[in-house]
């Protein structure tokens, strides 16, 4: 961190002559600046620096043209104030990822057997040669044979190796691909300033010290700045100081902005006073050591502000954070901590390692029994001392064996499928314009059974036009001729559009020859500036005649209000506010509207309704959103009370409605159909009125003729799920949502109470998973709710972005099918690798077992379980887990979420195919030496050298393997297992590529992997019978799973009934036990690290006087916020840490004399 600091600013120390670089301030000021509030920030500013404008001059910057953008002058900058990035924490060293893949429990057990294994190999006791130490030393005795006891320790530890390289390389690798996502969603940041007059959009990363920037509604900072103009402006400053109230920003008031806290309303200009690592979210990061994961950035923000945590921080390492951010969560609203689709897994995964685990103990103890009891009870023999490492090596033997078994039962390989499916996935949507933020949220998607989406931008082309007008008592169909409307309407409708309409919303001429005028800014106001073009009026020159410094108040425009006002100064000392807003909300304000003559007539309700039923209505009808215009005056004598908006907003004078279309998306009814055939509903929830989005609802297909469907406004929605005290009753709402299609006229919390009352619903055979689409900050709550939340990457705020879980780059509804294809398919990707994987276990370990307990050695070989467990593990995860996806996932139903992962008819599937292999294994095994007539290679002395009886056994299991890939490439019992299987170059590969290998194995692979090479003839038989695996799978194919009750699915989800109570999460489904007991072993760890640190500080207190009390007493806060989750920690520690408000001294003294040895006392917190 430092060192960064250093290159930056070569006089960065605040000593040097403080005005570095010929700037008028230096960092060390601006930041002390910028660490004040409100009114001390107003004070000095005016007394140090004599008001912003000044703070401007020393910066050389002009508050309304900006920076020239010269490119040594944004350099000097930056060298001065340092870049505007903050620098990301290391990543973790492939080496790390190594020892971290080393902590694999069953690799542990297979690394100390293989030593063992290894060591006595190499001891050749003096008796050995013993005849009393039975068949141990009989069999064929070549030169090599003494020496070859050690290969098979050595291919032990060379084949875990290769799992823990494969193993890490795949870790490093997604690491690698989430880090170039994490800086793409970065690059894709952008900010509006002002460079030489001009409003232009940077990168973040390139905003500089002294730049103008402009921030409006949704607007994430991206650095501290001091307000130069604002309207309205209120700022979410939670993320730095915890208190959820919405700041008022004003140059009187308060005029400091801070990164990282969000823009909820209003707009205005800034000047950047400090960036990247010295701004206030910066700084922050400094004292936590370069943030520490991405993840932790926004929890942090909101902890730094006591100031205390902060000196012990660095202290714990990142699960010591983490744990903490455990107990913020319940303030946040939490991420969900495991997906479904891992919950699954990992209960899955611990089944079958118990099972494996009893299946190997199991197959030890046989052996060891069968063997002491047949030399020493039925050949009678004494146990001589000589012969104990002979014996030793046996035990060896079959411990391996034992472990063996273990390893191939256990299938380390799901969590990697997983890994690897999402994160192909993840990099493949990236086409389709998915950009995904949590890996989890992809397959998700696949079993999303509603979509609420947002109308404007994601259905429509959110690209605005005036269609129809009502100016003057008169309906236009179509855009009115100029000439027909008289100058003075013609006058207040474009002044009422150019000056009350953010003067960020612009029409600017077209990229390319032809094409459409393109709209910046808000679309609505777009269409209205258009509509000012096309009544060949200039909205420009209105504006630059009042410049935004002109406006006297502005009330913008938010999701409460529904309409925006401008106030205006006359000469006469009189005020004129012009609004704008949704049509039956301005109408409801209006008690004048001018008639064909200009003059302002009377209007009251009657006149209201009749304007409704015979403009508004039939607008709508088309699909129009309608807008009203309205102005009004106030006398010079005395200024009215501009914050009591209801009487401000009274007595308007309507001035026209104006019809505004926004035309469907072409590609949106047919991907709309494809949701509704694919079993997921989409609902449409929208601000527009009913009837407008009624009639959009239609175009889209979400509202079909002649269905029963509810189309509800926000207003009765929540007349009909409220009780009383106005409080959400689930029972009333799941009578409402499984037919409501369209929510019109709803605010951000009806989107909430929605999205929220559909999840929670246990109506219906299966719970629901909900996918939500939103852009504006407002739908931040909303889109956090949801099982996936979709950000628009265009016209979506950086509010929503922060919420969400996929940020669709182009808007576009058909996106969205696109990442229900590809969730679906990380689903099925991942059932395809277990219904291959299974079979394999099974069969592996049911031969290892009976072959054991039959003759006493396992028929595949410790190196060749391991070489088959890593095809089967590692390579068949590559090869089914990136299975393109076809449209035929499309057709079917959702599982939704308690759907197990392992369904009846890959169940008859694992189980036919086993029943295949097994027969062939054991047919090979006891009789197969006939068949082939080869030697037997059953009950062989311990080091002997291979036979080929046992190879065709290993090969021929290899084979049915291989091609037993290929038949599990389909799992819903398709006959066609082929199909498109060239679009898959991996799959091919891995198939190609182990067929090679296993050639190389059994023709040279001798000793270390127990082979002997084959002759032609036996190698055909190994396909053949590997062939018949195909054949096997057809015939399997053709018996109805609905005959076969007795199958029980495997792999469901953890039901509620399973968790205790105190455990319910926000989101039910994603805890994941074993993770819990981790976290609690990690949280007691620290815990009583952090006690020892504490003791030292006070006995070194004591040795040195109080010089180190701070250290001491800093620390104690951060202990005692832990201690609430631990229930009995033992009262000496109580002592230490009540007594910290007394003197510091009698602290110190409580605390030495009361606390034990430090080393007992970290075993004491130990619940």
């Amino acid at each position: 961190m430092t060192n960064n600091v250093a290159d930056h600013h070569p006089g960065n120390s605040f000593t040097e002559g403080n005005h570095e670089g010929d700037f008028g301030c230096s960092v060390g000021e601006l930041r002390n600046l910028m660490e004040l509030r409100s009114a001390e920030a107003v004070a000095r500013l005016n007394d140090s620096y004599g008001g912003v404008h000044n703070v401007c001059k020393r910066l050389k910057t002009s508050p309304v043209e900006g920076l020239s953008g010269n490119p040594t002058d944004l350099e000097k900058r930056r060298q001065v104030f340092g870049q505007n990035f903050i620098p990301p924490k290391k990543a973790k060293t492939f080496l790390q990822l190594v020892w971290e893949a080393l902590q694999d429990v069953t690799l542990i057990i297979l690394e100390i057997a293989a030593i063992i294994s290894l060591g006595l190999s190499f001891y050749h006791p003096p008796g050995g040669d013993n005849e009393l130490c039975g068949q141990s030393s009989g069999g064929v005795e070549d030169e090599g044979e003494s020496q070859a006891g050690w290969i098979e320790g050595a291919a032990i530890l060379f084949s875990v190796i290769i799992v823990v390289l494969v193993t890490a390389f795949n870790d490093w690798s997604k690491e690698k691909q989430f880090r170039g996502l994490q800086s793409r969603i970065e690059q894709e940041q952008k900010f509006t300033v002002i460079r030489k007059g001009q409003v232009i959009q940077i990168p973040v990363a390139e905003i500089v010290v002294g730049d103008i920037a402009q921030i409006k509604y949704g607007d994430l900072l991206p650095s501290d700045g001091i307000l130069i103009q604002g309207n309205d402006l209120k700022i979410d400053e939670s993320s730095l100081t915890g208190e959820s109230d919405q700041v008022k920003k004003s140059l009187d008031k308060d005029p400091m902005l801070l990164s990282g806290t969000h823009v909820m309303e209003g707009s205005g200009r800034m000047v950047v006073t400090a960036v990247g690592i010295n701004s206030q979210t910066g700084i922050i990061f400094t004292l936590l050591g370069a943030g520490e994961g991405d993840e932790e950035k926004k929890v942090k923000k909101a902890k730094t502000q006591d100031g205390v945590a902060l000196e012990i921080q660095p202290l714990k390492s990142q699960e010591g954070v983490e744990n903490e951010e455990k107990e913020k969560k319940k303030v946040k609203v939490p991420k969900k901590e495991k997906s479904v689709l891992q919950g699954k897994l990992t209960r899955l995964a611990v089944q079958i390692g118990k099972a494996g685990l009893i299946m190997s103990a199991i197959t030890v103890i046989i052996l060891v029994l069968y063997f002491v009891i047949d030399t020493f009870g039925v050949q009678g023999r004494p146990w001589l001392a000589e012969c104990t490492p002979i014996y030793i090596q046996y035990f060896v033997k079959f411990f391996i064996i034992g472990v063996t078994v273990l390893v191939v039962a256990v299938p380390e390989g799901l969590p990697l499928a997983v890994t690897i499916s999402l994160a192909y996935s993840v990099k493949k949507m990236m086409k389709d314009n998915n950009l995904v933020r949590h890996l989890d949220a992809c397959e998700t998607m696949g079993n999303a059974t509603a979509i609420c989406s947002d109308k404007t931008g994601t259905l429509t082309m959110n690209r605005m036009t005036v269609v129809q007008a009502y100016v003057g008592d008169t309906h236009y169909r179509q855009i009115p001729d100029p000439e027909a409307i008289l100058p003075k309407i013609l006058d207040l409708i474009v002044n009422g559009v150019a000056i009350n309409s953010a003067y960020t919303s612009k029409i600017l001429p077209p990229e390319k020859e032809g094409g459409l005028p393109r709209q910046v800014g808000n679309k609505t106001e777009c269409a209205l500036l258009g509509f000012v073009l096309d009544l060949k009026q200039d909205y420009q020159a209105v504006r630059n005649e009042v410049p935004e410094e002109k406006l006297y108040k502005v009330y913008t425009f938010n999701s409460v209000r529904k309409s925006m006002s401008t106030v205006l100064k006359n000469g006469n000392g009189g005020f004129r506010m012009y609004s704008k807003g949704a049509s039956e909300i301005i109408l409801r304000k209006c008690t004048r509207i001018l008639d064909k003559n200009g003059d302002p007539r009377v209007f009251k309700s009657k006149d209201r309704d009749e304007m409704v039923k015979k403009v508004i209505e039939p607008m709508a009808c088309h699909g129009l959103r309608t807008i009203c215009l309205a102005f009004r005056d106030f006398p010079a004598d005395a200024e009215p009370d501009w914050d009591s908006e209801n009487e401000i907003l009274s007595e308007l004078t309507c001035i026209a409605v104006v019809g505004i279309e926004d035309p469907v998306r072409p590609e949106v009814p047919d991907a709309i159909l494809k949701c509704q055939r694919a079993g997921i509903t989409v609902r449409m929830v929208t601000g527009d009125n009913i009837n407008t989005a009624r009639a959009i609802a239609t175009k889209c297909g979400i509202l079909l003729p002649g269905e029963d469907f509810l189309c509800l406004e926000g207003k009765e929605f929540n007349r009909l799920i409220r009780n009383e005290k106005g409080e959400v009753e689930q029972e009333q709402l799941d009578k409402i949502w499984p037919k409501l299609r369209v929510l019109a006229r709803s605010s951000p919390t009806d989107k909430h109470t929605l999205v929220k009352g559909i999840i929670d619903s246990t109506v219906g055979d299966q719970r629901q998973v909900v996918a939500v689409t939103g852009d504006g900050t407002n739908d931040g709550p909303a889109l956090k709710k949801a099982d996936v939340g979709f950000a628009m990457g265009i016209a979506g705020t950086d509010v929503a972005k922060e919420a969400s879980d996929i940020i669709l780059t182009d808007d576009n509804f058909t996106s969205i099918v696109k990442a229900v294809m590809w969730g679906r398919n990380v689903y099925d990707s991942i059932s395809k690798f277990l219904q291959f994987q299974l079979t394999v276990n099974v069969v592996a370990v049911i031969v290892a077992f009976t072959g054991a307990c039959i003759t006493q050695d396992s028929p595949l070989k410790a190196v060749q379980m391991l070489w088959v467990n890593l095809i089967m593990d590692t390579f068949a995860s590559l090869a089914l887990a990136t299975e393109p996806p076809s449209e035929s996932l499309l057709l079917r139903k959702p599982y939704g979420r308690n759907k197990p992962l392992i369904s009846r008819t890959m169940m008859k599937n694992i189980l036919g195919h086993a029943v295949y292999q097994l027969t062939i294994i054991f047919t090979l095994l006891f009789v197969g030496e006939k068949l082939f007539d080869i030697d037997s290679g059953r009950n062989a002395p311990l080091h002997s050298p291979p036979t080929e009886h046992y190879t065709i056994v290993f090969n021929t299991f290899v084979m049915m393997q291989l091609f037993n890939e290929i038949n599990a490439r389909k799992i819903h019992g398709e006959r066609n297992v082929f199909e498109a299987i060239y679009r898959n170059p991996i799959f091919c590969t891995v198939v190609l590529g182990t067929f090679a290998a296993q050639i190389i194995i059994v023709e040279f692979g001798g000793k270390p992997f127990s082979c002997s090479g084959l002759t032609l003839s036996q190698w055909f038989w190994c396909i053949f019978i590997g062939v018949g695996e195909l054949l096997w799978g057809q015939l399997i194919c053709t018996v109805p799973t609905s005959h076969l009750k007795f199958l029980k699915e495997a792999g469901h989800g953890i039901t509620k009934e399973e968790i205790p109570e105190e455990e319910l999460p926000e989101d039910v489904d994603e805890i994941d036990h074993a993770e819990m007991e981790l976290r609690r072993g990690q949280i007691l760890w620290f815990r009583g690290l952090n006690r020892i640190q504490t003791q030292m500080d006070v006995v070194y207190t004591f040795q040195t006087g109080a010089s180190s009390l701070q250290g001491a007493l800093r620390r104690q806060p951060s202990i005692v916020s832990q201690h609430h989750d631990v229930k009995n920690v033992s009262s000496p520690t109580h002592v230490a840490l009540s007594s910290v408000n007394s003197t510091p001294t009698t602290s110190a003294v409580a605390a030495a004399a009361a606390s034990p040895p430090a080393g007992n006392q970290s075993g004491e917190c130990v619940p």
